[in-house]
């Protein structure tokens, strides 16, 4: 099928996945599987704005400094960031030193913070905008992938965002967290993550809000 790629290890793969091991093993162990751990999400979101104008895998390989840089992207902590962080973020060369993205992830922080209040976990909001199978193509290939850069719900997600406050969250890089995050499976059939990541969507209980119900979109 168009988009797969058989590797030296005898494996089909989705096309993007390369062949950087680091890639390699993203694409394996980690891309579209569901993510509900809010520093996880966070995490996510924040990095999909310092990708933007770069390519993901040079994210991947400043993780571990982003990580290190975010506190593990400990919502709380980086709510409490100010202009002296602000300065350490812009000298530390194992991140993006981008004054903008940077300021844009305290601020986010700050906005997810309100929405852990209002529905009790950032998984409770994210997890509402999971689209309806019937909304999905049939099946995905390469062509059907290059169709989904943006969806009416990466959209809807963004304005919704964007409306709260939240920066650096485009439509485009609201579906490539979407897709990174696990809340809709585009691993192109075939692949050999494809059946373990809609088995984990399967098996996935979905985060509800503090009131225990499922949380409803605005």
């Amino acid at each position: 099928m168009q988009g797969l790629v058989r590797q030296a290890d005898g494996v089909s793969r989705c096309w993007w996945a390369g062949n950087d091991p680091l890639y390699l093993r993203y694409h394996d162990e980690e891309w579209g599987r569901p993510v509900t751990n809010d520093s996880r999400l966070f995490e996510k979101i924040c990095l999909e704005g310092f990708q933007a104008g770069l390519s993901w895998l040079t994210i991947l390989r400043k993780r571990d400094a982003f990580r290190r840089a975010f506190v593990d992207f400990d919502i709380a902590r980086v709510t409490r960031f100010g202009a002296r962080d602000v300065n350490r973020l812009l000298g530390d060369a194992g991140i993006v030193r981008h004054r903008g993205k940077i300021e844009s992830a305290i601020n986010n922080a700050r906005r997810a913070g309100t929405l852990i209040e209002e529905f009790g976990s950032l998984a409770a909001y994210v997890w509402q905008w999971e689209p309806e199978a019937k909304s999905r193509p049939r099946r995905i290939t390469k062509a059907a992938l290059m169709d989904l850069a943006v969806t009416p719900e990466s959209k809807a997600l963004s304005k919704d965002l964007k409306g709260r406050g939240w920066t650096f969250v485009g439509p485009t890089t609201i579906y490539a967290f979407m897709q990174a995050v696990g809340l809709v499976n585009d691993h192109i059939d075939g692949c050999v993550s494809r059946d373990a990541v809609d088995a984990a969507r399967h098996r996935l209980t979905r985060p509800v809000t503090s009131a225990g119900k499922p949380a409803q979109r605005r």
